[in-house]
C-alpha cells in the first residue's frame, strides 16, 4: 500500500521554506487577531482552525490577540 504525502497550503510552504533556511522552530509563533468590534463569522472560524492547526503541527504557541479599544469612542451598531 502506497503512502501519499499530504499537500501543504501556501502558509505551510512559507513556514517549511523558512525552516529549511535555518529559522529556529522554537521561534515560530502564530496568532489569531479577531475583529474587536464585529461578530465572529465563518472567516474567523476558518482562521482559528488554520492558526491553531499550524500551532499544533509545528508545536508552536498561538497568541489570541485582543485590540485595546476605547469603548467610549466606538460607534454603536444600529
Amino acid at each position: 500500500m502506497e503512502e501519499t504525502e499530504k499537500s501543504l497550503n501556501f502558509i505551510e510552504h512559507i513556514v517549511e521554506e523558512d525552516l529549511a533556511q535555518g529559522y529556529q522552530p522554537e521561534s515560530l509563533r502564530f496568532r489569531f487577531p479577531p475583529e474587536p468590534n464585529g461578530f465572529l463569522h465563518i472567516g474567523h472560524a476558518s482562521s482559528i482552525c488554520l492558526n491553531f492547526g499550524l500551532g499544533l503541527r509545528y508545536n508552536a504557541p498561538v497568541n489570541l490577540r485582543f485590540d485595546d479599544t476605547n469603548p467610549a469612542k466606538e460607534e454603536k451598531a444600529s
